[in-house]
């Protein structure tokens, strides 16, 4: 009879519930995902380390084989205790693993690219060091093993951070692979380990401290395959919904000091807490409007943060999720209405489901009767209810046909704050909190137009349009306008139309393809919207009372023709005006209040 072959995952599930216990059995982690051979580990996301985490679906993968080939088996206890270490101790979360790179990044200039590694060294060295002295764990033996790999070139940044490790355990000098000759590489190790022990329970602050260390390391260092083996959070965050990156944390451009300069490393306490407080003096930053309060990120920098964190998204994507974290505190508030009486709904029928409504509204046992094969918006269907008469007036919302200006004098708002697609992400997502629907339309030049497929719920397709860039000509889509409100039914709900632009929105008055007069357009269009229009513009000085004024004033008459004719126009001086503005109009249309009386 052959040798029964041992089952190489056996050792792995019976070291899980002890690694568990190392920190604490009530985590969120689920059972690792144990993968027998490189290729199952890298469509799991896991390549170039033998571990990882993964912060979005609180998963540990391992890779057995190249476990094996490290000669780690023995160790299963240990590699599985440092990932879960990833999951409670650092970085923890996928925001707080995207605050820790923001901060990197800023302490390493140049070497931004090099963030993420230097994170994952870090965050390894806090929990390794509580795992080594408080749990008894065996990581500086996973050290000397790898220290025993085939001889190779040892770079300044390995021998530095095996120094460290040297220091933080008390090993001979050497004994895991730091320098035993060079004594900058040796005092730097000594400012690593006090980085570690001081700041332990600080971390977030001391990440800085940390990367300044490592700065001129890394200025002459080479590839390392035993540091790129220790990458296990360079793909963390990847499918993950990082938040809070949009505004600067307070002490976040406050340069970190070397750790030699730090008295909470050296012990040097002259300064007292002013500098523990802050690393600069207070009189040196009050006349820095850098660190003026609710300092907002750029879109291209909340971008390479993201992409830092192993989130893979291109620059619309980006753009997307940052407009809608900025627009989040600008917003209504959820509306709620006093009833005059306890009603019972009364059911009437079924009505298409869509993409943006309730996902708890779908009539689940409808929608398969009618269609086996289930697609989300096309044979989707939600019950409707009626109710009793009231004793007061039913409200409805208006909707909003949203227009904003991407032409060449607009910032690309992929890559520059635009206030324009902020306020019309704050004006749209107020509307949808209330019921109503969107049509957002981009515009610029002829031809160079993005819209939503009609008026939507669905955030995404508004934000998409609204993130999107042309930076060509101007040339106002009349078409649109005019096929908009073209056939619109009389009973349909009142829209409100708003334009975001500058004086180029006068084109809108030319004449469009067909020959028609752009005025004859737009006041039908205002007419059979019935929820009237706006106009918030950006231009170099108020408009002029009337229009025998507009000459004097350099203004052609056409937008105080278009106020006569019933357009709402707010001049802004300043585009940042437009985010006051954005907030004033969705409280005065969607706010309590702002609802109109069914007719």
């Amino acid at each position: 009879m052959s040798a029964t072959v041992a089952d190489p995952l056996q050792p792995w599930r019976e070291a899980w519930p002890q690694a568990l216990a190392t920190w604490s059995r009530f985590t969120r982690l689920q059972d690792p995902k144990l993968c027998h051979s490189r290729m199952q580990a890298a469509a799991e996301g896991l390549t170039g380390s033998f571990a990882a985490i993964r912060l979005a679906d609180q998963r540990i993968v391992i890779d057995l084989e190249e476990v094996q080939r490290l000669q780690l088996q023995p160790y299963a206890l240990e590699i599985l205790a440092h990932e879960i270490g990833h999951h409670v101790l650092a970085p923890a979360t996928a925001s707080d693993h995207a605050r820790l790179l923001a901060r990197i990044r800023r302490a390493l200039p140049t070497l931004e690219a090099h963030a993420p590694m230097v994170a994952n060294l870090y965050t390894d060295l806090l929990i390794n060091d509580r795992l080594q002295r408080q749990s008894g764990l065996r990581m500086d033996a996973i050290y000397r093993r790898l220290a025993a790999q085939p001889a190779q070139a040892s770079s300044p940044v390995w021998q530095l951070y095996m120094g460290i490790y040297e220091e933080l355990w008390q090993q001979p000098r050497g004994t895991l692979g730091g320098s035993t000759d060079d004594s900058a590489l040796q005092g730097d190790a000594w400012l690593g380990a006090r980085v570690v022990r001081v700041y332990a329970s600080d971390w977030m602050i001391g990440a800085g401290r940390f990367a300044t260390l490592l700065l001129p390391w890394l200025l002459e260092s080479q590839q390392d395959a035993r540091v790129d083996a220790l990458m296990d959070t360079r793909h963390a965050g990847q499918g993950s919904q990082p938040v809070g990156l949009g505004q600067l944390e307070d002490d976040e451009l406050a340069p970190a000091p070397h750790p030699a300069s730090d008295p909470r490393i050296t012990g040097d306490e002259r300064g007292g807490d002013a500098q523990q407080k802050s690393d600069l003096p207070a009189d040196a930053l009050a006349g820095d409007p850098a660190h003026s309060p609710g300092q907002m990120r750029e879109p291209f920098e909340y971008g390479q943060i993201l992409r830092a964190a192993g989130l893979d998204l291109d620059d619309h994507q980006i753009a997307v999720r940052y407009y809608r974290e900025r627009a989040l505190p600008h917003l209504i508030r959820y509306p709620s209405r006093p009833q005059p009486q306890a009603l019972e709904p009364l059911p009437e029928g079924l009505q298409p489901w869509e993409a943006g409504d309730a996902l708890d509204a779908v009539d689940w046992l409808q929608s398969v009767l009618q269609s086996p094969h289930v697609i989300p918006g096309l044979t989707t269907v939600q019950r409707v209810h009626g109710l009793a008469p009231g004793r007061e007036p039913a409200a409805e919302p208006v909707d909003l046909d949203l227009y904003v200006d991407s032409s060449g004098s607009m910032p690309n708002p992929q890559a520059w704050t635009s206030f324009l697609t902020l306020a019309g992400a704050i004006i749209a997502l107020s509307a949808l909190r209330v019921g109503a629907r969107v049509q957002a339309t981009l515009w610029s030049g002829t031809g160079q137009h993005l819209h939503t497929d009609g008026f939507v719920r669905s955030e995404d397709d508004i934000l998409k349009v609204l993130t999107g860039y042309f930076g060509g000509a101007t040339a106002f889509p009349i078409h649109r306008l005019r096929d908009t409100y073209a056939e619109r039914p009389p009973h349909a709900r009142a829209v409100h139309i708003l334009h975001i632009s500058d004086d180029g929105i006068t084109t809108m008055f030319d004449k469009d393809e067909r020959g028609n007069s752009g005025w004859d357009v737009a006041a039908r269009a205002l007419r059979v919207a019935g929820g009237g229009g706006t106009m918030a513009l950006n231009l170099f000085s108020p408009l002029p009372s009337r229009i025998a004024d507009a000459a004097n004033a350099g203004w052609t008459g056409d937008l105080l023709r278009a106020r006569e004719a019933g357009w709402n126009i707010h001049v802004v001086r300043d585009m940042a005006d437009l985010l006051q503005f954005a907030r004033a109009f969705s409280q005065q249309h969607y706010g309590s209040g702002g609802m109109r009386v069914q007719r």
